[in-house]
């Protein structure tokens, strides 16, 4: 029987998250993004060696940190995040309100953007950075231009 090299369900690409306590992470993504919980795997100290989660029509990967194993870490560890992951969702305002009730940090507000998304950035209780977004307008590679000249000459001043 042929295997798809896609799984079902998967896209390309899938981001996977490193945590410092990922089960609790899990509960926050569940709240905050609506995530649900596809399957999960503990090792044998109660870990999370590897959980997916959905979250609209995508899949993440969620682990806690392995320092003895020589592996990623996490933004709490670090003290800082090394990326961020972008939601698009129907209604960025009711999403972001909702993580940002959910224990989610405001990074920056919601607003309007130059290249025709409203938009807004909040890092979640483990240090990650998600930006929310809706499309609101689709501009030509030259109308995001223009605004972005006039964005940037306006924060210049």
């Amino acid at each position: 029987m042929p295997v798809n090299p896609i799984p079902e369900g998967f896209r390309t690409v899938t981001p996977s998250l490193t945590l410092k306590d990922a089960a609790k992470a899990i509960e926050f993504y569940k709240k905050a993004f609506g995530a649900t919980e596809l399957m999960c795997m503990k090792t044998p100290d109660g870990r999370v060696g590897h959980c997916e989660l959905k979250i609209g029509d995508s899949v993440i990967f969620i682990n806690d940190e392995f320092p003895e194993m020589g592996k990623t870490r996490s933004p709490q560890t670090l003290g800082m995040s090394t990326g961020g992951i972008c939601l698009y969702v129907e209604d960025v305002d009711t999403s972001y309100a909702r993580a940002i009730e959910a224990g989610g940090t405001t990074e920056m507000p919601v607003a309007d953007m130059f290249w025709g998304d409203r938009f807004g950035t909040l890092v979640d209780p483990f240090g990650h950075i998600w930006s929310i977004a809706t499309r609101k307008e689709e501009l030509t590679p030259e109308q995001m231009a223009e605004r972005a000249k006039a964005f940037y000459a306006k924060a210049a001043a």
